[in-house]
């Protein structure tokens, strides 16, 4: 399954503020919720969903993380680490491998930009169906181009 929420928002892409620019990336994605306002984005800095994103998987996007790792760094709980793991999972973004007994997990390629390309992907085949779709509806009602 492969899901993402496309929404056109937000700061400038020219900010150099990289946590306004991630969290008004991740929000426009679905991954996180939306700051209502300034208090709003401090939590949200502080949140486990975007700690994970940022502190594990953007920052050292160059190593494999384990989820024993992730709980560590992040003071979680197993439950909750595996709920925003598999959100992020759901945009195909991240890439595991078997490391002992458990499954390390961090962005495809080691890169944000190269496992952006497989979203990128992902949602040209989603609107390619949605095109078939829309065709075949209109054939079946009979509506003339």
């Amino acid at each position: 399954m492969f899901e993402i929420h496309i929404q056109l928002k937000g700061t400038s892409v020219e900010d150099n503020d990289i946590d306004s620019l991630l969290i008004d990336f991740l929000s426009s994605i679905g991954y996180i919720d939306e700051p209502k306002d300034s208090s709003d984005s401090e939590e949200i800095k502080r949140s486990v969903p975007y700690r994970l994103f940022k502190e594990c998987f953007l920052l050292r996007s160059d190593r494999y993380w384990t989820p024993d790792e992730m709980m560590g760094v992040l003071s979680t709980t197993r439950p909750t680490l595996y709920r925003h793991l598999n959100r992020l999972k759901t945009l195909d973004i991240l890439e595991e491998k078997a490391m002992g007994k458990e499954r390390a997990y961090r962005l495809k390629y080691g890169s944000l930009s190269s496992s952006w390309n497989f979203v990128e992907a992902n949602v040209k085949i989603a609107l390619d169906h949605y095109r078939k779709k829309i065709e075949r509806i209109e054939r079946l009602a009979g509506v003339k181009k």
